[in-house]
């Protein structure tokens, strides 16, 4: 396994379980407005009772967050998802003194923190200069422009041999945070990640801020890009709203609201900048409120809006599918549905240059009818908003979170078995197939293979797909295991051009009931045919000290977290909290570094490393970046960014 690891030492439907499984809460807004009451306190045990407890107290089954997640997250993001968050369908039922008496139980035992825990991290005044000329390291989730999360090594300031000699350099804890799943994009000297409600400009080497601009919780790596003569960064809050920023200084340039006109949707993957539009994509689908048998089942789709980089006006938009209208079902509650819906878009737009196109990559349908839009790879004209082409890898996954999470096994067919515990919403109760089988994973360009360049793309039931960037047509296909609802490939690939690189989550927890066989680890594949090169089966440690910090570490222990590669190595981690640093070309293990547990912070505010899952790993300016924490999905909730660089 090469070099020892290194351990750090600095049913009733969920009120809140969607924000959870949609990974809302997360970056949250560490503020009280005042110290809640006894009473409020003594009423809110009554109210999770009565309306969470069924899934939050169950999350093996449900995949909502555990309770330790939900009370690590701030009072105001309690309460953001519940009013104006993907929870505000649901949450409508609770009158003002329930939502005030659950947030206060919730965060009963939360110590008061300042609502500017920021202005410990301040620079000293003579370093908050940000040169904002200096080279681009990491744009955005992609790190460059065919969002192959391949840096080399003169912008990362990294070569291969220095991985092997890498050691914590610098944490910073984010107060009541239960997940850190967003990356850090970097020019020169300077790191740029989105936490607890503010986007931090941060001198890579010290850790310490240069600037700091409170927009609103965004789970973006900022998109870097030259604008009207400046270096700019923009991101979309979970919200929807578009903000670009002056990289040297934080000064707002413009904001607005990159949702559709329908007003639906938010925004998880992250904003792309191409020429003079900002691409900004959706993810509506109705996915998590299928859970309430009293909901009309479902409304909101996927759709991408185009902004002017000038001044945020909008240029076009597109969207996945029509409007949903009544399907002619009604569900076993008396509920009339509706559809279609879904296709959401949870992933970054990738950008086809050659072919002036923006490529994006879908989830399932969440009710019927089906359409040929989802679980699919999609090309765009980056002028008009109209679509080229249309690759639909699973026709017919029609699911919502009212299914059964457990994959179905081949002998199912995919239809619901009499053990399944589904909701009356349930799409596969009367027909489908559904699976969850999406593309949570962004596409990868990668050009002249052969003089044709590749699309490449992983989804969820754990295939690589890669197709002709001209016409989407199939080159070739690999799947590994049978995937899951949380991954086969879960959050990203990545590509050095000659390989490609697939984390494969498979959890155990989805699989086992049905007599499945888990195949987590890490595969990598040849760009060219498809044929596989090496693989690393992804292991677990429950019984030593550190197992026992692991939520669910029997089952969840998979590759989930999108790779990254930096000069001939790959990046990679794992949900129990272990980066491990893999030789590209053959899989030789360079390093492996844990991450969970009790960890010093420069900022003072105690940290704890969790589960390593989305887009956390990152680097640049000579440093390595891991977001530890990820508390959604009942995995290991944690609040720490380490920073890690070569012994020298």
């Amino acid at each position: 396994m090469g070099e020892p690891g290194m351990t750090l030492r600095p049913k009733q439907w969920s009120i809140l379980q969607a924000a959870c499984i949609a990974g809302s809460l997360m970056f949250a807004a560490p503020a009280f407005a005042q110290e809640p009451r006894t009473s409020d306190i003594a009423a809110g045990k009554s109210v999770y009772d009565r309306a969470c407890a069924s899934c939050h107290d169950n999350p093996g089954t449900t995949r909502a967050a555990g309770l330790a997640a939900l009370r690590a997250t701030s009072p105001a993001q309690l309460r953001s998802v519940m009013t104006e968050g993907v929870m505000k369908p649901m949450a409508a039922s609770l009158s003002a003194a329930d939502m005030t008496q659950l947030i206060a139980w919730l965060t009963a035992d939360q110590k008061q923190s300042a609502a500017h825990w920021t202005e410990a991290l301040m620079c000293a005044a003579d370093n908050r200069k940000v040169n904002a000329a200096a080279p681009v390291a990491m744009n955005g989730f992609g790190a460059g422009a065919n969002s192959a999360r391949a840096l080399t090594a003169a912008q990362a300031g990294l070569k291969t041999p220095d991985m092997a000699s890498l050691e914590v350099a610098w944490a910073i804890g984010v107060p009541q945070t239960p997940s850190m799943g967003t990356g850090v994009a970097v020019i020169g000297d300077t790191g740029f990640i989105n936490a607890g409600g503010s986007l931090l400009a941060l001198d890579v080497q010290k850790g310490c801020a240069r600037w700091v601009y409170s927009g609103g919780m965004s789970r973006n790596t900022p998109a870097v890009a030259d604008v009207n003569g400046r270096r700019v960064l923009a991101f979309a809050t979970v919200r929807g709203e578009v903000h670009m920023l002056d990289a040297a200084s934080g000064a707002l340039i413009w904001k607005a609201d990159g949702k559709p006109k329908n007003g639906v949707g938010s925004v998880r993957g992250g904003v792309v900048i191409h020429g003079d539009k900002v691409i900004v994509p959706i993810s509506a689908s109705g996915v998590a409120a299928g859970q309430n048998p009293k909901y009309e089942c479902c409304e909101g789709h996927g759709a991408v809006v185009a902004l002017s980089t000038r001044d945020g006006s909008r240029v076009w938009e597109y969207h996945t599918m029509k409007d949903a209208e009544y399907n002619g079902e009604v569900n076993s509650a008396g509920t009339k549905l509706k559809g279609p819906s879904g296709a959401p878009i949870w992933s970054v737009p990738l950008i086809d240059a050659k072919r002036n196109r923006v490529i994006v990559t879908t989830g399932e349908n969440t009710s019927h009818p089906a359409t040929d839009t989802s679980d699919a790879v999609i090309a765009i004209d980056l002028d008009t908003g109209r679509r080229v082409w249309n690759f639909q890898a699973m026709s017919d996954d029609v699911w919502n979170m009212a299914c059964d999470p457990v994959t179905p096994s081949e002998a199912q067919g995919g239809v619901a078995a009499a053990n399944r515990k589904d909701g009356p919403n349930c799409p596969y109760l009367s027909k489908g197939a559904g699976r969850d089988f999406d593309f949570g994973a962004g596409a990868v360009l990668v050009p002249d293979i052969d003089g044709r360049d590749m699309i490449l793309a992983g989804q969820k039931s754990g295939d690589v797909w890669a197709l002709d960037a001209a016409t989407g047509e199939v080159l070739w296909n690999q799947k590994i295991g049978v995937g899951t609802a949380l991954g086969g490939v879960h959050w990203g690939i990545a590509s050095d051009g000659k390989r490609v690189f697939a984390p494969i989550n498979d959890t155990e927890r989805l699989l086992s009931p049905a007599g499945l066989e888990a195949k987590p680890g890490v595969y990598a594949f040849d760009v060219k045919t498809g044929a596989p090169i090496w693989s690393h089966p992804a292991t677990k440690d429950c019984t030593s000290e550190r197992g026992k910090l692991i939520s669910n570490c029997e089952v969840q222990y998979g590759f989930s977290a999108a790779p990254l590669l930096i000069d001939g190595a790959l990046v990679a981690a794992q949900l129990t909290g272990r980066v491990t640093i893999f030789n590209a070309a053959t899989g030789a293990v360079l390093k492996e570094i844990e991450t969970v547990g009790p960890i010093d912070t420069i900022n003072g505010v105690p940290g704890k490393g969790g589960a390593i899952d989305s887009h956390a790993v990152s680097a640049g300016g000579g440093m390595l970046f891991i977001g530890s924490g990820y508390g959604a999905f009942d995995q290991t909730a944690g609040n720490v960014l380490i920073a890690l660089k070569p012994s020298r």
